[in-house]
């Protein structure tokens, strides 16, 4: 039987979303949690592979659990969510179709990413602060250029296992959430590794009048990591939103 697993993480404490050896990981955390509490091998795929340090407001994986396994039982849900920690959530076990997919069937994905232009105590890791003279204008003009089914290779990370780095981005906007904070949507359908932090180190750069919003469009026609900025902190970006055509799951 076919499970959708909904849960949100920070992701401080984790070397990233995917199974690593000798490392902690989200994926690893709740897979030791479900094989202990069904006592067979239990493996969780999900609908994406953050990075370090990254967090989710929202993830979707899926898990195949035993025959018979009623996902009704509150017990099982409070047993999984006292193993994974106090830095992992699982709201709902769904059940689904035995072909569905958390990670191919996810038709569209969106991650924030927040800042904060004057020194915040209370914004601890989960904002970055920026320079009080960061242009949004620009890099929200910029962040236009790059919109639609575009080739993102300059934005993704070295020696992925990507077969290919066309996306289609429908949004990528810097929204102001009050005087000194902000934060950066971007919505596609899929997204290579490290590219958001990338595409907001490339529009950093762009705020900070390194060069001109237009340039991003070299950057993208390069198709060369080196070409694009560096690779923002993790810790203030969040997966924020799943969607599927056949389900829907309320953050």
């Amino acid at each position: 039987m076919r499970f959708f697993v909904h849960l949100a993480y920070r992701g401080a404490a984790y070397h990233g979303w995917q199974v690593q050896p000798g490392e902690t990981t989200v994926q690893g955390v709740l897979e030791d949690a479900f094989s202990t509490l069904t006592r067979t091998q239990v493996a969780v795929t999900g609908a994406g592979r953050t990075d370090a340090g990254v967090n989710a407001r929202m993830m979707v994986a899926h898990v195949d659990m035993p025959a018979g396994f009623d996902a009704s039982d509150g017990r099982f849900l409070r047993s999984l969510n006292s193993l994974c920690g106090p830095d992992i959530a699982v709201y709902s076990l769904t059940p689904v179709a035995d072909d569905a997919h958390a990670r191919f069937d996810a038709c569209e994905r969106e991650y924030r990413y927040f800042v904060h232009t004057r020194k915040n105590p209370f914004a601890g890791a989960l904002s970055w602060q920026a320079p009080p003279t960061l242009d949004f204008k620009a890099m929200n003009a910029a962040a236009a250029l790059i919109i639609g089914q575009r080739d993102f290779s300059s934005f993704a990370k070295l020696h992925s296992d990507a077969k290919t780095n066309i996306c289609d981005l429908r949004r990528a906007l810097w929204v102001r959430d009050g005087d000194h904070d902000w934060h950066f949507e971007i919505v596609a359908d899929r997204f290579l590794r490290n590219m958001v932090r990338a595409v907001v180190g490339t529009l950093v750069d762009i705020g900070r009048h390194k060069s001109a919003p237009e340039g991003i469009l070299d950057v993208l026609g390069q198709r060369d990591r080196c070409a694009a900025g560096t690779s923002m902190p993790g810790s203030p970006l969040f997966l924020w939103r799943v969607d599927y055509p056949y389900i829907r799951f309320e953050p």
